[in-house]
């Protein structure tokens, strides 16, 4: 096993649109080879008996439709499955953010299924979950974006132990600390209700295609992935995307307050904040009342604009504001003046301006958190780029009466940024996944908005 994830590393993928029949000349093996990097090893496939022609008919042309990026429904939970061919092998990696709360670790990642072709066979799936090695499953491809995995001896999957064996296994795997390590009561609860949820799957599952968000030149920093701190539901992988003038983070991995495929952060990237001085900066009430006055100032905005006030009835998603005659309040001058409002077209804004102006403009500003707000890693940047006003959805346990509340968007670089969730009193930290994946990008920027409706929609 430590082997083939080792292996994982030196994966090589493409994504397999032909339609065309199995290679019938050396020339289109050398053009399969070289655009798919399926037979980098041909002496082994010589000596297993296996040509480039038998692992695309029987393995890759059959099964080239799950390749890429992949979210299961796993209730509130969600995750992010990335499938890959290895070799003879198709292994689909179940990828987990790192041990509470150290944001910044490499992620890790798991086998949960795995098809291969050995000796002009037909291929076989296996089942990879559980501790006694490969047995055998099942795979149905449903759609183009949706198949199915199921384990047709899940016998595998117990433990000599019972559940009390597993429950601990599992714990170290996911938490990497025993029960008896966690003293936060409420934090037991919400780990022993994820295991008892979790498991009863069984490596059954269902999974829905994701892309990542594509890129514009104009973006203030690059979409994508991160891991960021949630509280006692510790690390959760977000996605990051831009949207014209505004930047969302949309949950791939979950919790039974915010669930998977849920917008959490929503950044407003016309309204920066300007931060007091260091010292005041600790004030909870003066960074409170910074932040208030610029809500009051978007919802005059939204009003002058037509739109509805109140950011607590868009609890599908905040509306889009439109250009209003009202000139916002100028920052002080070291910071530049705010953007003038405008709609979300997807036009450049004024974020990524800002985000090339010289040090004194807020690049390298001082940070500190206000006394009072908590944080899971207290490890975080103690310099920032700049702010922007945005809003942290909030819910009761079960997804009930979600709320946008307001909040502080911090950029720190390029592959952190933080939240400050004003009515919690609560910081979160992201920083960047920077696995890479491929066969994950959008076939246009339509199809990735369709997507984030999508997953939005499973758990609304």
């Amino acid at each position: 096993m430590l082997s083939e994830i080792n292996s994982h590393q030196r994966t090589s993928t493409a994504w397999f649109h032909s339609e065309e029949a199995p290679w019938s000349s050396q020339k289109q093996r050398d053009r399969k080879q070289d655009e798919y990097g399926v037979c980098e090893n041909l002496r082994k496939l010589e000596i297993t008996g296996v040509s480039c022609r038998d692992v695309y008919a029987k393995l890759l042309h059959r099964y080239r439709h799950i390749l890429g990026l992949w979210q299961p429904d796993i209730g509130p939970y969600g995750g992010l499955l990335n499938v890959v061919v290895d070799g003879l092998f198709i292994i689909g990696w179940m990828y987990l953010p790192p041990h509470d709360p150290h944001v910044d670790d490499p992620m890790r990642f798991k086998p949960l299924f795995r098809i291969h072709l050995m000796e002009r066979k037909a291929a076989t799936v296996e089942c990879m979950y559980g501790h006694k090695g490969p047995h055998h499953g099942h795979i149905q491809i449903v759609k183009k974006d949706e198949f199915s995995t199921k384990c047709n001896q899940t016998d595998h999957h117990r433990m000599s132990g019972g559940r009390q064996e597993e429950f601990r296994t599992w714990l170290r795997e996911e938490w990497g600390r025993t029960l008896e390590d966690i003293f936060h009561e409420h934090m037991q609860e919400l780990i022993l209700m994820k295991f008892i949820y979790t498991s009863q799957y069984d490596n059954c599952l269902t999974y829905r295609r994701i892309y990542l968000p594509p890129s514009r030149p104009d973006d203030l920093i690059k979409p994508g992935l991160f891991k960021g701190t949630y509280g006692s539901h510790g690390l959760e992988i977000v996605m990051l995307s831009f949207h014209g003038r505004r930047a969302r983070g949309t949950k791939i991995t979950g919790d039974p307050n915010i669930p998977a495929g849920q917008q959490t952060v929503e950044i407003d990237l016309r309204h920066r904040i300007q931060l007091p001085d260091l010292e005041n900066q600790r004030n909870f009430n003066e960074l409170s009342r910074l932040v208030l006055e610029v809500r009051e100032r978007v919802r005059q905005e939204q009003q002058e604009g037509g739109h509805e006030a109140g950011e607590g009835r868009s609890r599908q998603g905040p509306r889009e504001s439109q250009p209003s005659p009202a000139q916002p309040r100028a920052e002080a001058p070291s910071r530049g003046p705010d953007g003038t409002p405008g709609e979300d077209s997807g036009e450049p804004g004024d974020a990524s301006a800002a985000a090339e102006q010289p040090a004194q403009c807020g690049q390298g500003q001082p940070f500190v958190l206000p006394v009072g707000v908590s944080s899971r890693n207290e490890d975080y940047p103690r310099t920032c780029r700049m702010c922007f006003y945005g809003t942290g959805l909030i819910a009761g346990h079960g997804f009930t009466s979600p709320e946008r509340t307001p909040g502080v968007f911090i950029l720190f670089d390029e592959d952190r940024f933080g939240f400050v969730w004003l009515e919690l009193k609560s910081f979160s930290l992201y920083s960047r996944v920077q696995a890479t994946f491929r066969n994950a990008d959008a076939p246009s920027p339509q199809a990735f908005d369709e997507m984030l409706k999508n997953i939005q929609s499973l758990t609304s």
